[in-house]
């Protein structure tokens, strides 16, 4: 569909918070957008500019950059910009710079402050009052937005009083930290450093098989969980000590470190892109994804809403990839023919958490020939490969453009969805669920926009296909057991833990996709595509309320568990003992897992979709 023959109504109820308004608050906003062409290279805004209004991303993308010229962010579909200047002094306080052809509209800024005069929930997710919402995507956490309980290194590693200076150096050394708790019974009864070991034994020449308690800090100042980091921050500038023991009601919970505030105030998704954009070798991105888990944890201890938090990271390797086609055709020459690097999988639907495998595909120009084949071979392999060096590892069932069936002209992509939709066998099922998230990453974006559209428009007709794609997503079942319990795994190295991707997550991504196709939705996202259904009327008003809330709460509790397993040193996984969580959090978890399965029963049914 032409972009300008889209339902604006539609597209706006895709997006937060304009799917929360009143209908008539929606109803005057949507006849005060205007529409902007943009075409590749137009600066849509310079820094220090009066603001006109707020910008929201209708096709294309925009690069958002400091006044250094540095990358802030790189937006694309249903992402606003502008809103910073607008809500602080008028002026813009980024530029803004088109990097593709597209469309944007515009919300004068006097319709804007009305909106957010009239309407709370605007004013709200506007002006940040829950947290750093979605629209606040392009700033990085602060320290006086995060808890000291989110930056400290928690299990901390502790002595006693009585342990000798030797064995204290030796903790420190084996650990690779700088400080020690020194503990009496229960209690916190000081504090022993490096600087300590330093300035009072070395420099002085004392024995060092004395007990430390000769040497430590003795009831050293503390700070609750509840604290600020900025709280950190002005205790040590002020006590100039470089170690605050976090303690709560007695009990000692971690230690925040200068170390601690220094890589908090390295780590966010702008600087990580840049880096990204710096960095020549694979090693180097490598360098950057280690700091990943730590985004994770920063952007889920300042309050982000889940999508926002899986947008960010999703961005960093989406420039990843960018970067590596770069050094590929560096390498191997210019292209022989146009073609386009796609994403499916959770980097497709925007959806990374801090574990991530890689899938992807290429499309070629029709006028690809045999013996450019080789080229693009060698292409695939050297961004695959890169990509594995990064932390994004091969896809376990090859779902990659290393793969030839995966790499093709978009003659035969468009044989192969044809296969698929025509004769849906398991495999043309499992394939065209993975394939329908795709999304496309760099190259010649247009060589998909026709297959897309053919594709949404060919399977919303065949109710075969997609009562089989029905079907095949009702294998993953929300972890429901009885009498008000979870369904844990029977067996494993998982036994008695829930799966948050699979009986979790997967299910809502699953319902997304059917009323992507049965309503022709363009969206890839999952949170997106069950917005527009709802919007659109595909599903009902209670019914998708109810889902759009489950699925926020499962995703966020997902990612709450997974920068927990960060925050102690553990790798993230999807594996979490329902235990974690207290009765209230169990009991409204449960609550979410029942709406996707009444959802699940009603497209069963004929109904939460197009009949």
């Amino acid at each position: 569909m032409p972009r300008s023959m889209i339902d604006l109504r539609r597209f706006l109820l895709s997006i937060h918070p304009y799917d929360s308004l009143p209908d008539a608050d929606l109803e005057r906003v949507l006849t005060q957008f205007t529409r902007l062409p943009m075409h590749k290279g137009d600066v849509i805004y310079p820094i220090n500019a009066p603001c006109d209004g707020l910008y929201v991303i209708l096709d294309g993308e925009v690069e958002i950059t400091s006044d250094s010229g540095e990358i802030v962010s790189q937006l694309s579909s249903r992402n606003s910009f502008g809103e910073r200047g607008l809500m602080r002094d008028g002026k813009t306080g980024t530029n803004a710079r088109a990097l593709t052809d597209g469309e944007l509209l515009l919300l004068p800024t006097d319709a804007f402050r009305d909106l957010i005069a009239v309407n709370v929930g605007a004013h709200r997710f506007f002006t940040r009052g829950r947290g750093r919402e979605a629209a606040d995507a392009t700033r990085p956490a602060t320290l006086t937005e995060t808890r000291v309980d989110q930056l400290m290194a928690g299990d901390p590693v502790t002595c006693t009083a009585d342990d000798t200076i030797t064995d204290a150096a030796k903790l420190m050394r084996q650990h690779r930290i700088s400080c020690l708790p020194v503990m009496q019974g229960a209690k916190l009864a000081g504090i022993v450093t490096l600087h300590d070991i330093n300035n009072r034994v070395v420099a002085e020449g004392l024995d060092t098989g004395l007990p430390v308690h000769h040497i430590m800090t003795a009831d050293p100042e503390t700070l609750p969980p509840s604290a600020i980091g900025s709280d950190v921050l002005h205790m040590m500038m002020e006590r100039r000590f470089g170690h605050v023991p976090i303690v709560d009601q007695g009990k000692l919970l971690g230690v925040v470190t200068q170390t601690n505030l220094t890589r908090f105030q390295a780590t966010n998704s702008a600087s990580l892109v840049r880096d990204v954009v710096r960095a020549s070798t694979p090693e180097a991105m490598a360098a950057v994804t280690a700091r990943i888990p730590q985004l994770l944890v920063q952007l889920v201890g300042a309050g982000n809403r889940h999508e926002t938090v899986t947008r960010l990271i999703t961005d960093v390797a989406d420039a990843i990839t960018r970067r590596l086609l770069a050094l590929a055709e560096e390498k191997l020459g210019p292209p022989p023919v146009p073609y386009l690097w796609l994403a499916c999988g959770s980097q497709g639907r925007q959806e990374q958490t801090g574990i991530s495998d890689q899938d992807n595909c290429l499309m070629l120009d029709d006028a690809a020939t045999d013996g450019d084949m080789a080229y693009f071979a060698d292409l695939a392999k050297f961004v695959s490969d890169g990509l594995d060096q990064a932390g994004y590892f091969y896809c376990p069932g090859d779902m990659m453009a290393t793969n030839p069936r995966w790499c093709q002209p978009v003659r035969v992509w468009r044989s192969y969805f044809r296969r698929w939709i025509d004769s849906p066998s398991t495999e043309a099922q499992m394939l065209a669920s993975v394939m329908f998230d795709l999304r496309p990453i760099g190259g010649t974006r247009s060589l998909f926009e026709d297959l897309h559209r053919e594709t949404l428009e060919s399977a919303a007709r065949n109710s075969i296909f997609v009562a089989h794609m029905v079907s095949n997503s009702l294998k993953h079942n929300p972890p429901l057991g009885l009498l008000r319990g979870f369904a844990t795994l029977r067996s494993g190295e998982h036994k008695n833990l829930i799966d948050m991707k699979m009986n979790g997550v997967i299910p809502v991504v699953d319902l997304g996709r059917i009323y992507a196709l049965r309503g022709q939705l363009d969206s890839v996202n999952t949170r997106a595509r069950i917005a527009s259904a709802h919007g659109a009327g595909l599903i009902s008003q209670t019914g998708g309320r109810d889902l759009l809330d489950a699925y926020d709460l499962i995703a966020q509790t997902r990612l709450d568990h997974q920068a927990r397993l960060i925050r102690t040193g553990r790798k993230p996984d999807n594996f979490m003992s329902p235990n974690v969580l207290s009765e209230f959090e169990r009991s409204h978890l449960r609550d979410a897992f029942v709406v996707v399965r009444t959802m699940q029963s009603a497209v069963t049914q004929g109904r939460g979709v197009i009949g």
